[in-house]
């Protein structure tokens, strides 16, 4: 069901404006993002079979909308490292605070991020941080997943781009 609201919203925004180019982002971390949310819900994990499969499919997505719009691997490149080396950078000092799978996560989403504005990136990592510590306040100690707090800014970000 979450899968359909989301893709619902990018079938508004392609009908609204949104370049066929670009459509593509959105769905793929639309799907990926409610699947990684139940796992990381559930279960508390970010699987690899999940994690690593998206950075060629989201390489090609952003190759594709490189073609049509130039200065977007710049872009993407820039927003893969700042995302996953500022996640990286919390697993390396406080391993306890963030789990392998939101590194490996956090690559992907900047590369998406990233091709929308370098700019977004901060953004998205401060909303996913915020949205973390919420969720911690609400449910106390223990382990809260932190993936579905950067998903949802990614895909807002993904699918309300503001492409002319």
């Amino acid at each position: 069901m979450g899968v359909g609201v989301l893709w619902a919203a990018v079938a508004v925004r392609i009908a609204g404006g949104m370049p066929w180019w670009w459509a593509g982002v959105p769905l793929v971390v639309g799907w990926g993002g409610v699947l990684l949310s139940v796992c990381d819900i559930r279960a508390y994990r970010l699987p690899d079979v999940f994690t690593l499969p998206a950075y060629p499919v989201v390489l090609a997505l952003v190759g594709v909308a490189s073609v049509h719009r130039p200065g977007v691997w710049a872009g993407a490149i820039g927003g893969g490292v700042l995302f996953g080396g500022v996640y990286l950078l919390v697993r390396v000092v406080r391993p306890e605070a963030m789990g392998p799978g939101d590194v490996k996560l956090a690559g992907s989403l900047g590369l998406v991020v990233g091709a929308v504005s370098i700019g977004a990136v901060p953004a998205v990592i401060a909303a996913a941080a915020l949205g973390t510590l919420v969720a911690a306040s609400r449910w106390g100690r223990g382990a809260i997943p932190h993936g579905p707090a950067a998903l949802v800014p990614a895909w807002l970000v993904t699918a309300f781009a503001p492409w002319p």
